[in-house]
């Protein structure tokens, strides 16, 4: 499971205490991309939540936009021991066909070997009722040039996938995406990322 806590509050190590020990918790997120200010991830009450995270060992769900990506390279600079994944691969302008500065700015968060990337929530970026699996091929291309599958997941974003299909679409659909990887390379981007990632016991 992944929690969420009051990364911003005076008492954040006493509330990840309290839940820490949770055999099935995992991680802490954060709707980031409601916040107004598009550098909360900068704030200095937020980076000490999130040093406070590094040193519990749970690791970060980063639920960002593109306009973001530039903040989650500075805060990879201050803390390089926080293991942290970009949900919905920052949420791109699928429904536009838009590759940049998306591309550009997640490479600069790629290259931060601390951090990770799920493939979920591409087909609600898309055009909910015309979308086609062509049109997630340009993203899911980049990412896996940027990230490897070592360090990408498979994510169902169920249920919010259902504004525009259903979880075997979303299945089928990334399935098709990554014909051209080995069986080693899908079962990684399957499973095994996610395990390593969230150290889960399996």
């Amino acid at each position: 499971m992944v929690g969420w806590v009051d990364l911003r509050s005076f008492d954040v190590e006493q509330q990840l205490d309290r839940f820490r020990h949770q055999p099935k918790l995992v991680g802490i997120r954060h709707i980031v991309h409601d916040e107004p200010d598009e550098r909360w991830l900068l704030a200095s009450d937020v980076v000490h939540g999130l040093s406070v995270l590094a040193r519990s060992e749970l690791t970060y769900d980063l639920l960002v936009r593109p306009q973001h990506l530039r903040s989650v390279t500075q805060l990879a600079l201050r803390l390089p021991d926080l293991r942290m994944v970009v949900d919905h691969l920052a949420k791109p302008l699928i429904n536009r066909g838009e590759l940049e500065p998306w591309r550009t700015d997640l490479a600069n968060v790629a290259r931060h070997p601390n951090i990770y990337c799920k493939l979920s929530g591409m087909i609600t970026e898309a055009d909910h009722q015309r979308w086609r699996v062509e049109d997630i091929f340009p993203y899911i291309d980049t990412v896996l040039e940027l990230f490897g599958p070592q360090r990408l997941m498979f994510g169902s974003d169920w249920p919010m996938c259902q504004l525009a299909g259903d979880y075997s679409e979303v299945l089928a659909a990334t399935h098709q995406a990554l014909t051209g990887l080995t069986a080693g390379e899908r079962e990684m981007i399957f499973g095994r990322t996610a395990v390593n990632f969230y150290r889960v016991a399996i």
